[in-house]
């Protein structure tokens, strides 16, 4: 890749950043509006946007509808997403709770496990954070950590490795006997698609968080953490809870398609709502508002 697409690429990253903004604003944007979005420079990219955004919302709304048929059936729903650092879980996660009540769909991104949790069972700390009956859990990465990023970096032992796979079906298994549903996609980026990822946080004062000693690590361990993916998708792609890879280059593709796989794997319909209607407010006669002391009141400066 020249330099000249290199530059072209990462502006095209921050182009997409932006859009994640105007996402969050289309109660006061149109589709054609936010179609526009920054770095438009062609009725392609306008078409393509388009696109994306009319079909994003049209998923988003289905995605609430689902919401509504597992709180109402009781159903338990677990997502695990994976993948390579950089590789757009998180953009995916966030689309899929964007709309919906965290009462009733939430994100689990464990940090690394603390010296107490070292001499537990391995999947024991994962376990308090499974679904009840009308419940959807979305973990950003999971129990499948053991498999990459803690083999690969020599943070855990052959035993324990072994021990794993022959563990994490017989657990899967056992969520399922349990009435719960284990969906688990794999987001798939190409060595040159990563590179620019993280070029592009490197340049980006905001996302400079996201880049840890261990993301930089992989980059140098590419082909290790291959290795050990294809090692995890051959020895734990079961029935019960098989592997789903998205393919990930194109990031606002790899969200809608993780979407409509998603709405797939359940048979969510409409369910019907009883009718919502305001009532009056009740006004008192002895009633009157005490004005608040300036004291509390933040400045505003806008």
């Amino acid at each position: 890749m020249n330099d000249e697409e290199l530059v072209r690429r990462i502006h095209r990253e921050l182009a997409d950043s932006y859009d994640e903004e105007l996402e969050l604003e289309i109660e006061d944007r149109t589709i054609e509006e936010l179609a526009e979005g920054v770095d438009a420079r062609s009725e392609q990219d306008k078409a393509d946007r388009r696109l994306y955004f009319r079909e994003l919302f049209r998923l988003q709304a289905e995605l609430v509808k689902l919401q509504d048929w597992v709180v109402a059936t009781g159903h338990k729903v677990v997502i695990l997403f994976e993948g390579r650092d950089a590789a757009g879980k998180g953009g995916v996660i966030k689309r899929i709770t964007q709309r919906l009540n965290p009462r009733v769909c939430r994100v689990a991104a464990l940090p690394a496990p603390n010296d107490r949790e070292r001499t537990q069972w391995y999947f024991q700390r994962y376990i308090s954070h499974l679904p009840a009956a009308g419940e959807i859990v979305l973990f950003d990465r999971s129990w499948y950590n053991r498999a990459g990023v803690e083999r690969v970096m020599g943070f855990c032992t052959d035993d324990q490795y072994e021990e794993f796979f022959r563990s994490a079906p017989e657990f899967e298994r056992m969520l399922a006997r349990s009435g719960i549903q284990l969906i688990k996609y794999w987001f798939s980026i190409t060595d040159e698609e990563q590179h620019m990822r993280f070029l592009s946080r490197i340049h980006d004062p905001l996302k400079q968080w996201k880049l840890s000693p261990m993301d930089l690590e992989s980059r140098r361990r590419w082909e290790d953490y291959t290795k050990a993916k294809e090692i995890m998708l051959e020895r734990t792609h079961i029935p019960e809870a098989p592997w789903w890879v998205v393919q990930a280059v194109d990031k606002k593709k790899a969200r809608l398609n993780c979407i409509h796989h998603l709405l797939g794997q359940m048979p969510y319909g409409e369910v019907e709502h009883s009718p919502i209607s305001l009532p009056e407010r009740v006004r008192h006669d002895d009633y009157f508002r005490r004005e608040v002391s300036s004291e509390i009141v933040v400045p505003e400066v806008y």
